[in-house]
């Protein structure tokens, strides 16, 4: 019998933070990749060592160490040090879709620009496998994967396979089922060594009957091993059964592909068990403050601020993408599996916290910049004059919330074409002289209004179609009196075409959906409980009261204006103060909860949600019931929709007798949308909250989302859901977890017709995910305010629409359209989000299709199958 070969693969599996802060890591990263450098220049028999393929580690080793830019390139062109394809080690399940393509587009044009980025979807240790990412890593070029958590031995006992993703993609993978930390530590003494490696490969090769064997060896912040290459060497001689070498991990998963690829298994999509190895699928809900910030910058860049610098590029103004690249940067730290997890230490989080403080900054202040140098080039006539931006590929109509600077007399806000458009004053505030004493006037001589009084004003307008990909013009006519007037009073229904909304009089909400004449009871019920869990888990206590909003309702108001019906429920729940109370039943801690419930002239319900959180250790979800008794849940994910059970009967009857390290729980992850629907009809509930929902009730007819859930410490032992070991640190309390004070969510629910696919949810939770920016153009506000800018020469059209894409339920969905990073041309990102239909791409001239990475052709289609992803590249004059 041949000798099996053992890959030793040398690693450091580099958190940048967790229980310890970004500071420390960067500082012992420094040090480590010095040593790195130093061993392998010394020790020429050290083929490899991998860097997490993380390419960020670069990068932030190079901002100390430039002078080592030379040894280190050389030593990556010479595959020695393994970097890329990854920027940081991505969370895959609630990150963007778009961050997840960036993450790998930066971390592997980083890399290569080094010397070279490796072609392996190495990710070691990231809380389940997104079933899209086999698709993702081919059009970056990488057909391998090597993984650890997400497949228990009751679905593949070996650990090589074809990976298949979501649309029919294949790349061949290998499981880590012990981690990327089995072969950390290494017995160097003789008279122990050969016993010690067979008890190590026992296990091995219990799940693997191949004669390439995977020998992990690192751990977190592991220092390189220097004297490697002589311990391989003793291997060698004291076992005569396996050979062992210094491998790459790309190395081993190829030879085990040669040697296995006739007859090695096929696993579908989406990889979430937690037999093995803990997934925390209830990590979504965690620290739901950051979770919502997270979501916030990610539609802020890849919504709004990316399609205007492209209709910014399309009038001649430079792309600025280093700035992006910075911004994303910041995000992309804070999408490793440990930061988005929040599983960490309160330090460590607060650093994340600034992080996105930062992002959000970067980014609301470059898009206010470029629609300023777009709106200061457009003719004006008159003194109050907004510009009206588009950031989606289609045209369309919107009620656009935004804060304007006005003279506090009544006005009609007029189109481009003088018609009058229908508005709202929520709020105002006199900041006359604050505001005319920051004005400076570069030509004094220059005639300029100068108003009377100024008010900082939030208002609603209803546009009318805005241009697609582009933008318009409004203005203010002094001359009558356009303001929509609003009516508060106790009336507790409200309804447009689409729907009847009652309060019941148990504080719940009733649905009447006109079109199918069905009346839905039990809407909107609030229910609190308990979380025994920590900064990983969701659990809940031994003892535990689940506390509904049913019967708490204090108080009701309807309002109406001319663009909007809305209810605001106030509610008040006495709830436990802690668990010591939930297990001994008291509560009687005031939880106040205040719900507004609006209509517009579309089929969306929409809802805001607040409030004042003085409780500990709880979770608090929002239930929609619905008159369909599932079997499965339909969500998003990375470019596609995804079907899951709503119960995993299979693993429940086992899990306990097999010992899984967590319970298999139905709480599942999302991007945007939640759905339950059966041929007829459907219910679909639109959030860019937290992404975690579960369907509940005795005929699982219930969608529930997570809005927060809050915990004491990062680590606990013996969970009901989660038994033995804490995950984490169990002696780092993080008090910030119980995030104390006002919350506020948003979220938005609709009932419908027809096919699921034809109801185009992605499409609709990407509307309604869109930031509509409107910049005021007023003379006075140039100065201190803004900072002041030079006046520029008005040349620029009064509308613009860099491009029109069709946006009917058989065309294409639009993922994202951005500036290209190489060329002067934009990138237009396609994808199909349905479960069964295929749809068709535009036909754009002077475009061709590219992969991922913005420039690798590759092959013309006019169809996308479910789950297909196609990325244009685009010339336009």
């Amino acid at each position: 019998m041949p000798k099996k070969t053992v890959h030793i693969y040398s690693h450091t599996h580099w958190d940048q933070e967790w229980y310890f802060t970004s500071s420390r890591s960067r500082i012992y990263l420094f040090n480590h990749i010095k040593n790195v450098i130093r061993v392998l220049e010394e020790t020429p028999e050290f083929p490899c060592y991998l860097l997490d393929a993380q390419s960020a580690l670069i990068e932030s080793y190079l901002e100390w160490a430039p002078e080592d830019r030379e040894p280190l390139f050389r030593l990556i062109a010479e595959n020695r040090i393994i970097t890329g394809p990854w920027y940081t080690q991505t969370d895959q399940l609630v990150i963007h879709q778009e961050s997840v393509v960036r993450n790998l587009y930066y971390g592997s044009e980083i890399a290569a620009a080094a010397g070279n980025s490796m072609r392996l979807g190495y990710v070691p240790d990231c809380f389940g496998q997104g079933g899209n990412m086999p698709q993702i890593y081919k059009q970056f070029g990488i057909n391998h994967a090597l993984f650890w958590r997400g497949i228990s031995d009751n679905t593949l006992h070996e650990t090589e396979f074809f990976w298949e993703g979501d649309n029919g993609d294949r790349v061949f993978a290998v499981q880590m089922p012990w981690g990327y930390h089995y072969g950390g530590l290494l017995d160097e003494t003789p008279e122990t060594m050969k016993a010690f490696l067979d008890d190590k490969m026992a296990l091995i090769e219990s799940r693997s009957a191949r004669t390439n064997l995977l020998y992990p060896h690192g751990f977190d912040q592991a220092p390189i091993r220097e004297n490697l290459p002589s311990l391989v060497n003793a291997f060698n001689k004291c076992d005569d059964q396996r050979h062992y070498q210094i491998s790459s991990p790309l190395e081993f998963v190829q030879a085990v592909e040669e040697e296995a690829a006739a007859d090695a298994r096929v696993l579908k999509g989406e990889l979430t068990e937690g037999k093995h190895s803990r997934v925390h699928k209830t990590i979504f809900s965690c620290r739901a403050d950051l979770k919502l910030l997270n979501n916030e910058i990610e539609a802020l860049l890849v919504n709004t601020l990316e399609p205007v610098l492209a209709v910014s590029r399309g009038l001649g103004e430079a792309y600025p993408a280093q700035i992006i690249a910075d911004i994303w940067k910041l995000m992309f730290y804070n999408a490793a599996h440990d930061s988005i997890g929040g599983c960490n230490s309160d330090d460590t989080n607060q650093d994340i916290f600034f992080r996105y403080k930062q992002a959000r900054d970067l980014a609301l202040n470059l898009l206010e910049l470029h629609t300023r140098k777009i709106s200061m080039r457009i003719p004006r006539e008159h003194d109050y004059t907004f510009t009206a931006f588009n950031p989606l590929p289609y045209p369309t109509a919107q009620q656009i919330r935004f804060e304007a600077w006005l003279p506090g007399i009544p006005f009609t806000l007029r189109d481009a074409a003088g018609n009058a458009l229908p508005y709202v004053i929520e709020e105002q505030e006199d900041l006359t002289d604050y505001v005319l004493n920051q004005s400076i006037r570069l030509n004094p001589g220059k005639p300029w209004h100068r108003p009377e009084k100024v008010y900082r004003t939030r208002l609603v307008v209803a546009s009318d179609t805005l241009p697609a990909l582009g933008y318009t013009r409004w203005h203010l006519d002094f001359s009558a009196d356009g303001a929509a007037v609003t009516k508060t009073d106790n009336e507790q229904t409200i309804e447009n075409a689409v729907y009847r909304i009652e309060v019941e009089s148990s504080g719940l909400l009733a649905i009447t959906h006109k079109a199918s004449g069905k009346r839905y009871t039990r809407q909107m019920e609030f229910v609190e409980n308990g979380d025994d869990g920590d900064s990983y888990n969701y659990s809940p206590p031994r003892q535990d009261m689940h506390i509904s909003a049913e019967n708490s309702l204090v108080s009701a108001r309807r309002n109406v204006d001319g663009l909007r019906q809305s209810l605001t429920l106030d509610y008040v729940l006495s709830v436990p103060a802690d668990l010591n109370d939930r297990a001994s039943g008291i509560a009687d801690r005031k939880m106040p909860l205040s719900a507004t419930v609006t209509l517009q002239d579309d089929e969306l319900i929409r809802f805001t949600v607040d409030v004042d959180n003085q409780v500990l250790s709880h979770r608090l979800c929002v239930r929609f019931a619905t008159d369909i008794m599932a079997s499965v849940s339909c969500a998003d994910q990375l470019f596609g929709a995804i079907t899951r059970p709503v119960e995993l009967k299979e693993s429940l009857q086992v899990w306990e007798a097999e010992q899984w390290h967590e319970k298999p729980i139905a709480i599942e992850p999302m991007q945007s949308y939640v759905n339950l629907h059966d041929d007829r009809h459907g219910f679909t509930f639109h959030t860019n909250g937290v992404r975690e929902y579960e369907i509940v009730g005795d005929n699982f007819d219930t969608v529930a989302v997570t809005l927060f859930r809050s915990f004491s410490h990062m680590g606990k032992t013996d969970l009901l859901y989660r038994p033995g070991r804490a995950s984490g640190e169990s002696v780092v309390a993080t008090p910030d977890a119980q995030i104390l004070g006002p919350l506020s969510f948003a979220f938005s629910w609709r009932i419908y017709r027809g096919r699921f696919d034809d109801a185009q949810h992605a499409r609709v939770s990407k509307t309604l995910l869109t930031t509509f920016p409107v910049y005021q153009d007023s003379d006075f506000l140039n100065g201190r305010l803004r900072f002041c800018l030079s006046d520029e020469v008005r040349d620029y059209p009064e509308t613009f629409s860099l491009l029109t894409l069709p946006a009917t339920a058989s065309d294409a969905l639009v993922s994202t359209v951005k500036c290209a990073e190489r060329d002067t041309g934009y990138i237009i990102r396609f994808y199909n989000p349905n479960l069964a239909s295929t749809v068709a791409l535009p036909a754009l001239s002077d475009a061709r299709p590219v992969m991922l990475d913005e420039h690798t052709s590759m092959p013309d289609r006019q169809l996308l199958q479910p789950g297909d992803v196609q990325t244009l590249y685009v010339e336009m004059d």
